[in-house]
């Protein structure tokens, strides 16, 4: 059975997201990806959706939306996308911080950076479930 990933974070409406799209994208044969957050957003970041789609064609704003953490299934691994502010807490056998600046209001080479960096760590990330190198 594939692990349960959630990617959190407190809006749940731009890096989670993405690395929920990217995960779907690129590893979907390795783990089930799921994001949520703490506060709901009415629509998810439309710089985010943006740039998804110009990088790597997935239209977010066709399956995506903001979600709380109650909405998602229990899950085995937590990844953190990085707050400064208190991170949203879900039980998991394995938890990480990401530490991920968020991208929102700034420029598209900074969104671009993000989901490159995002697309890298989801590949590490399904390299290491593989390897076994996360006890689950």
């Amino acid at each position: 059975m594939k692990p349960k990933v959630a990617f959190i974070c407190v809006h749940n409406s731009c890096r989670s997201q993405m690395a929920e799209a990217l995960s779907k994208l690129f590893e979907s044969d390795v783990f089930e990806a799921y994001s949520a957050g703490t506060e709901l957003r009415d629509t998810i970041n439309q710089d985010a959706v943006r740039i998804i789609k110009d990088l790597y064609k997935v239209d977010m704003n066709k399956e995506h939306k903001s979600k709380l953490l109650k909405d998602i299934p229990s899950v085995d691994i937590v990844v953190k996308m990085g707050c400064n502010v208190v991170c949203p807490f879900l039980p998991a056998k394995h938890i990480e911080d990401w530490g991920l600046e968020d991208p929102t209001g700034k420029s598209d080479e900074e969104f671009i950076k993000t989901a490159k960096n995002i697309e890298k760590k989801v590949k590490d990330l399904a390299k290491r479930i593989k390897n076994k190198e996360i006890e689950l």
